[in-house]
C-alpha cells in the first residue's frame, strides 16, 4: 500500500507538471475560442439565412424529386406486373380454352390442352393460389376426361350392337350391286365373243333389300341418312353409315394417359361378347328367311366395324385377333345353319336360303375373310336340298298320275299340237301325215312329266350357280341329282300307278305306252342338260343318266302287272265253271264260262294295238299258257275224284275252243301255230284219252318222235285213276246186284293194266 501510495504521489506530481506545461497554451486557446465563437455564432446566423434560402428554392424541386421518385416506382410495379401477366395470360386462357373444350365435350383436345398446361403454362406462371387451384384440379379434370371417353365408347358398342343388322344389311347391298354389275359385265363379254347364253335358265333368287340406313344418336357413331328410291341413290358405304371418332377419341384418350392397354383389352373383350351375343341365332330361324337374313346381317355389320377399327387404328385390333373372332363365327354361323336348316322342309326356302348364304360369303369375302368353309357347307345343303326336292316332285308326280286320264291326248287343231310340242318332243313322220282331229299315242302325264323333268333340272340348277363351281362339276351334280329323281322318285311313282288298287288293262298298256315315249326322249333331257351347262355330253368322265333303264323297269314292271291281271281275270271266270264230272256224255257248244272268257280275252287283245308288238304278243302268250294250266289243275284238282269220259269230251270241247281263239291270231305277229303251243299239253293228254292210245304212249314214251311227248306220266295216272274210279261207281250203280258185263270188266281190266304200266314207268325213271 506504501508502494501503491508512493506511485500515486509521483503520477500525481507528473501530471501537475504537464499542467503546468500547457497551461498557457490552454489559456491562449480559450481565449481564441472565445474569438472564434463571435464568428461562428455570424456563420451560423448566415448558414441559417442561407439554408433558408436554400429550402426555399429546393422546395419545388423536391417535389419534383417524389415526384420522379413514385413514378420510378410505379414504373417498376408496372414493368413487374406486366412480366407476371405475361406468365399467367397463357395459363388463363389456355385454362378457359379448356373450360370451353370440355363444354363442346371435345375431350381429346381437351386433354392435350391440359397436358400442355400443366408441363408448359403453369410452371412458368409462379407460385399463384389461381395456379395452385389449377394445379390441383388437373387430376380430377383427367379423371372425368377418361369417364366421359369411356361412356362415350360404351354408348358407341351398344349402339353398333343395336345397329350391327343395318350396317350389315347396307354392305351386302354394296356386294349385291358389285355382283350384278360383275354378272352384267360377264354377259356382254360371253356376248362379245359369241358365246351362248344359256336358254331357259332359272335365274338364283336375290335379295330385294330395302335402301333404308341406321339412324343417328349422339356419340353413337352411327350417322343419320335419309331413304331415298334405290334406283336413284347409290348404296352408301358402311363407313359413310359408322362414325368411328368415339373409338378413335377414346384410344387417343387412353394413349395419352398411359393406358392403352386396359382401353385394348376393354374394347376386344366387350366385343368378345357382342360377337358371342351376335353369333346367337333365335329360335324360330329357321321359320323365314328374314330370319335368317337379320342373323347374317347381324354378322356381317359386326366384322364391317372390326375390319374398319383394324385398318384405320394401330394396335387396337390385329389381324390375329380379327381372325380368331372369325374362327369362331364361322364355326358358330355352320353349326346354326346345318342345325336349322335341318328343320326346314321347303326347297324354295332352302333355295332363299343359299343365296343369301352366298351374298353372306361374298360380303365377307370381299373384306378378306376366309369363306371356303361355308361353302363346302353350301355343298353339304345341297344333298338336303336334292332330297327336299325329290319329295316335293314325288308329290307332283303322283298328282300327275292320279289326276291323269290314261287316254291317248286329242288334237284337234295345229295351235294345240305346237302348245304340246313345246312341253314334250315328239317326232313320228307317219302320225304327222295324218289329218286333224287325231290323238297323240301317250296321254297328259308325258308331257307334264317331262317339263316336270326340266323343272327339276333347273331347280338344280339354281342352286348351283354362284358357288365357285365349274361347268363340269355343275353338270355332274345336275345329272347325279336327275338321276336320282329317275331311279327313285320316278320309279316309285311309276311303281304306285302300276300297283294301286283298281288298276285297270287299259291304264296298264297305256303307262306302257307312255315310258316307252318318255325313254325315247331321254336323249334329249341330255341335250337339254349340256345346253345349260354348256359341257357337251360325249365329255369324258360325264355321267350318264339312268332314265332309259327307269322307264324300261316300268314297262317292264307294267307288262307283268298286265300278265297277273289277265292270269286274275282268266282265274276269275274259270271260277265260274261248274262242270258236271259225272256227265255220261258230253255238249256240243263250249261251255259259258268259256265263252265269256274267249270274248274278254278278244276285247283285251284289241286295245294291245298300240303296244309293241312283242308285248301283246307276250301278253296273249301269257294269257293262253296260264288258261291251259289253270284248266289242267281244273281237271286234276284233287276234290274231283271221278271223271266219267262223258264229261272228258265236254272238257275237251272248251279245249278246242281255246284253240280256236288261239288259231284265230288275236294279237298279230305269231309265226304260224305257235300260239297253239300253249294248249299243245292239254292236247296230247285229250287226245290220248278220247282215242285211248295207250300202246302208242307206252311204246313212244321218251323219244323225241313221241306222239304224246308232252304227256306227264303222272298226269296221265292221275286221270287215268279218275276215270277209273267213275267208271267202278258207274258200274255198280247199274249192276248193283249182278256182275259186270264182260265188255266193262275187259275195259276196267285194261285201265288197271296201263295203270300198273304207267305205275312201272314212274317207278323206274325215278330209280
Amino acid at each position: 500500500m506504501d508502494k501503491l501510495e508512493a506511485r500515486i504521489r509521483n503520477h500525481d506530481r507528473e501530471i501537475e507538471k504537464m499542467c503546468n506545461h500547457h497551461f498557457q497554451g490552454f489559456v491562449d486557446s480559450i481565449t481564441e475560442l472565445l474569438k472564434v465563437r463571435g464568428e461562428a455564432q455570424k456563420l451560423k446566423v448566415q448558414v441559417t439565412e442561407t439554408n433558408q434560402k436554400l429550402q426555399n428554392d429546393g422546395k419545388q424541386l423536391l417535389d419534383a424529386m417524389d415526384e420522379l421518385r413514385q413514378c420510378r416506382l410505379q414504373q417498376r410495379n408496372i414493368a413487374t406486373t406486366i412480366d407476371k401477366l405475361t406468365h399467367c395470360l397463357p395459363v388463363l386462357e389456355m385454362y378457359s380454352r379448356l373450360q370451353e373444350q370440355m363444354r363442346a365435350k371435345r375431350y381429346y383436345p381437351a386433354l392435350c390442352t391440359l397436358e400442355q398446361l400443366e408441363q408448359t403454362c403453369l410452371p412458368k406462371a409462379g407460385q399463384y393460389r389461381f395456379c395452385s387451384i389449377m394445379a390441383d384440379n388437373i387430376p380430377r379434370l383427367r379423371t372425368h376426361i377418361r369417364d366421359v371417353s369411356m361412356s362415350d365408347l360404351k354408348d358407341f358398342l351398344e349402339s353398333i350392337r343395336k345397329h350391327s343388322d343395318k350396317i350389315g344389311e347396307t354392305a351386302m347391298k354394296q356386294a349385291q350391286v358389285q355382283r350384278s354389275l360383275d354378272n352384267a359385265l360377264t354377259h356382254q363379254q360371253r356376248a362379245g365373243s359369241g358365246r351362248r347364253s344359256r336358254k331357259e335358265a332359272g335365274q338364283g333368287t336375290e335379295l330385294d333389300g330395302q335402301g333404308g340406313s341406321p339412324l343417328s344418336e349422339q356419340d353413337s357413331g352411327i350417322l343419320d341418312v335419309e331413304d331415298e328410291e334405290e334406283e336413284d341413290d347409290e348404296v352408301p358405304g358402311a363407313h359413310d353409315l359408322v362414325d368411328f371418332s368415339p373409338v378413335y377419341r377414346c384410344l387417343h384418350i387412353y394413349t395419352v394417359l398411359g393406358a392403352r392397354d386396359t382401353f385394348e383389352n376393354y374394347y376386344r373383350k366387350q366385343r368378345r361378347k357382342q360377337a358371342r351375343l351376335v353369333l346367337q341365332p333365335h329360335s324360330n330361324m329357321h321359320e323365314t328367311l328374314e330370319g335368317y337374313s337379320r342373323y347374317f346381317n347381324q354378322i356381317v355389320g359386326f366384322f364391317v366395324v372390326e375390319d374398319h377399327v383394324l385398318h384405320t387404328t394401330q394396335g387396337l385390333v390385329n389381324r390375329a385377333y380379327v381372325e380368331e373372332l372369325w374362327e369362331l363365327a364361322l364355326s358358330k354361323t355352320i353349326a346354326a345353319l346345318r342345325t336349322h336348316s335341318s328343320y326346314c322342309t321347303d326347297p324354295d326356302l332352302i333355295l332363299d336360303l343359299k343365296n343369301l348364304t352366298v351374298l353372306f360369303t361374298d360380303t365377307l369375302q370381299g373384306y378378306g375373310f376366309p369363306v371356303n368353309q361355308l361353302f363346302d357347307m353350301l355343298l353339304e345343303m345341297r344333298d338336303q336340298y336334292g332330297e327336299m326336292l325329290l319329295k316335293k316332285w314325288n308329290q307332283s308326280f303322283r298328282q300327275i298320275l292320279d289326276q291323269d286320264n290314261y287316254s291317248p291326248i286329242p288334237v284337234a287343231t295345229e295351235e294345240e299340237h305346237k302348245r304340246i310340242a313345246g312341253h314334250f318332243p315328239f317326232n313320228d313322220p307317219e302320225w304327222e301325215k295324218m289329218p286333224f282331229p287325231k290323238k297323240l299315242p301317250f296321254s297328259e302325264f308325258v308331257p307334264k312329266f317331262y317339263s316336270q323333268l326340266k323343272e327339276f333340272i333347273y331347280a338344280c340348277l339354281k342352286y348351283s350357280e354362284d358357288l365357285h363351281l365349274s361347268s363340269t362339276e355343275i353338270d355332274d351334280m345336275i345329272r347325279k341329282s336327275t338321276n336320282l329323281l329317275l331311279t327313285r322318285t320316278l320309279s316309285n311313282c311309276l311303281q304306285y300307278a302300276i300297283k294301286k288298287k283298281n288298276v285297270g288293262l287299259a291304264e296298264l298298256v297305256q303307262i306302257i305306252i307312255n315310258t316307252t315315249h318318255l325313254e325315247q326322249s331321254c336323249h334329249y333331257l341330255e341335250e337339254f342338260i349340256s345346253n345349260i351347262t354348256s359341257v357337251p355330253p360325249d365329255t369324258v368322265g360325264a355321267t350318264k343318266l339312268y332314265g332309259t333303264s327307269t322307264f324300261k323297269d316300268a314297262r317292264h314292271a307294267a307288262e307283268e302287272e298286265i300278265y297277273t291281271n289277265l292270269n286274275q281275270k282268266i282265274d276269275q271266270f274259270l271260277q265260274l265253271a261248274d262242270y258236271d264230272w259225272m256227265a255220261p256224255q258230253g255238249g256240243g257248244q263250249a261251255s259259258d264260262y268259256l265263252s265269256d272268257l274267249i270274248a274278254f280275252l278278244c276285247s283285251t287283245f284289241a286295245v294291245f294295238t298300240h303296244l309293241p308288238g312283242k308285248v301283246a304278243q307276250t301278253a296273249c302268250m301269257s294269257a293262253c299258257k296260264h288258261l291251259s294250266t289253270s284248266l289242267l289243275q281244273l281237271l286234276l284238282e284233287a276234290d274231283v275224284r271221278q271223271v266219267s269220259m262223258g264229261a272228258l269230251q265236254q272238257f275237251n270241247v272248251d279245249v278246242k275252243e281255246c284253240e280256236r281263239f288261239a288259231r284265230a291270231g288275236p294279237v298279230p305277229g305269231f309265226q304260224g301255230d305257235t300260239l297253239l303251243l300253249a294248249f299243245i299239253d292239254l292236247r296230247q293228254l285229250l287226245d290220248l284219252f278220247t282215242q285211248w292210245d295207250w300202246s302208242t304212249y307206252l311204246a313212244d314214251y321218251g323219244r323225241p318222235t313221241s306222239k304224246y311227248l308232252r304227256v306227264n306220266p303222272h298226269t296221265a295216272l292221275a286221270l287215268l285213276e279218275k276215270i277209273s274210279q267213275a267208271m267202278k261207281d258207274t258200274s255198280r250203280k247199274n249192276n248193283m246186284f249182278a256182275q259186270f258185263r264182260k265188255n266193262e270188266r275187259d275195259k276196267q281190266k285194261l285201265i288197271d293194266t296201263v295203270v300198273k304200266q304207267l305205275r312201272n314207268l314212274i317207278s323206274s325213271h325215278q330209280s
